[in-house]
């Protein structure tokens, strides 16, 4: 098994044995889920937009705020109680609140309001579903297997959003936002037959251990990887649930210092976030805005999103066939200027040409796709196994985070300015964060092991 270090940090290389059926069948269920979900963030997107980039950006900000205060509450209580409970749970709510959204959606239509109040059941349930969900790979499968597993994840995620988002583009036209909201309720009572069905394999049966105040795994001299890079600490025991008896913000402080310390986890968190920024908002809040000023209407909205999908779908269906580059700082800067100059040329397409605009969000999605393919494996195998969702949960702060300033300054860009300066400022971003990618060490010197 690959070990991590300072000196020449590696992750495992991708494993061509099959994945396991429990692995499998999870993947299905909430890739299913994945596509309700993609859908109806179209329909609102949609209706946020006819309020204005403005209000199209607070309902946006109404997801990502929630999520990011307690982002680190619901990575510790993943570790503490189980990711499998947490994701029934999350799952259970949101089913409910799907089904209010159809029924408020048929009495009043779409006002500000309830678009607000909802995403902000949507950015709760998020704070504790997207740590446990993003821990799940390695819990059900070996970390030898993670490059292929999480590609295999990505690419099943991206096939969901090419689906979802004409799939929400017809709904809208058909059944309008209500309509939209059942189609959603009904994919997550698929996931939660198939969670019922699904768990880790060793969950629960191992006794609880430990940590102390300073984050460490006892036996370890420093809080970093040289601690818990350790083959007694970080067996490769798929679906290990490891309980931790400290104090819940004991737990959130020790994941908290554990990433600080570590000389590849905070550089990859650092990077993440700064290519939220520059990437996540042009499908998700500029190209809708984008389509209304140059008056495309929903369809094209909608292959716009889908293109973005089909480019991440290229890229993790290649990682997961041939696995990602051997230099990951290379692989991931590559990837993110790839994403920059399809922003560009998004922001350049002229509004006679919608088929351009599809043609730059696939670049786009294409190069999203190449860094999240080498980046994913490094922060999830470089976890130790007692801080699995606690990890998982920093990734998504730092997400969640890039994108509450970037969505509202960018909303107000683009209502000052209109959507195109917005998105070129993106792709300035994402130019920024794939050139520091491609020069500073780490990212630029953590390599994959392995011919």
């Amino acid at each position: 098994m690959a070990s991590l270090d300072t000196t020449d940090p590696v992750v495992p290389p991708p494993a061509r044995t099959a994945l396991p059926r429990s692995y499998l069948l999870w993947l299905a269920g909430t890739r299913a889920s994945l596509a309700g979900d993609a859908a109806l963030a179209f329909a609102l997107g949609w209706a946020a937009s006819a309020h204005g980039g403005r209000t199209a950006a607070l309902v946006l900000t109404a997801i990502t705020l929630p999520r990011t205060v307690f982002l680190l509450v619901g990575g510790a209580v993943g570790d503490r109680f189980g990711a499998r409970r947490v994701m029934i749970a999350g799952d259970v709510v949101m089913l409910a609140a799907v089904l209010a959204l159809a029924v408020a959606g048929r009495a009043w239509g779409a006002p500000p309001a309830m678009l607000l109040g909802f995403a902000a059941v949507v950015g709760t349930v998020d704070a504790f579903y997207l740590p446990a969900t993003g821990s799940m790979p390695r819990r059900l499968v070996g970390k030898e297997q993670l490059p292929r597993a999480l590609a295999v994840r990505q690419a099943g995620g991206q096939v969901a959003a090419l689906l979802g988002a004409p799939l929400g583009a017809v709904l809208v036209a058909v059944a309008g936002l209500s309509g939209t909201a059942l189609v959603d309720a009904a994919t997550f009572a698929a996931v939660l037959a198939v969670m019922a069905w699904v768990r880790p394999a060793a969950e629960a049966r191992r006794s609880p251990r430990r940590e102390d105040p300073g984050g460490e795994v006892p036996g370890g001299d420093v809080p970093g990887r040289e601690a818990l890079g350790r083959e007694d600490q970080r067996r490769d025991v798929p679906g290990r649930e490891v309980p931790c008896t400290e104090s819940l913000f004991a737990g959130i402080a020790g994941g908290v210092r554990l990433a600080a310390a570590d000389p590849v986890l905070r550089p990859a968190l650092l990077l993440t976030a700064v290519a939220a920024a520059g990437v996540l908002p042009v499908v998700g809040l500029l190209a809708p805005l984008l389509a209304r000023s140059d008056g495309w209407g929903p369809g094209t909205a909608g292959l716009v999103a889908a293109g973005q999908g089909a480019g991440v779908l290229l890229a993790a269906l290649v990682a997961a066939r041939r696995g990602p580059l051997r230099r990951i700082g290379a692989g991931a800067g590559l990837g993110l200027v790839s994403a920059a100059v399809g922003a560009a040329a998004l922001a350049a397409v002229p509004a006679s040409a919608p088929a351009a605009a599809v043609a730059a969000a696939v670049l786009v999605g294409t190069g999203s796709g190449v860094f999240a393919c080498h980046l994913g494996p490094l922060v999830l195998a470089g976890a130790p196994d007692t801080h699995l969702s606690r990890v998982q949960s920093l990734l998504a702060l730092v997400q969640s985070l890039a994108l509450v300033v970037g969505n509202n300054a960018l909303g107000w860009l683009a209502h000052a300015s209109g959507p195109r300066p917005a998105i070129a400022l993106c792709a300035t971003l994402a130019c920024l964060a794939g050139l520091a990618a491609l020069t500073t060490p780490p990212p630029r010197s953590l390599r994959h092991e392995g011919p």
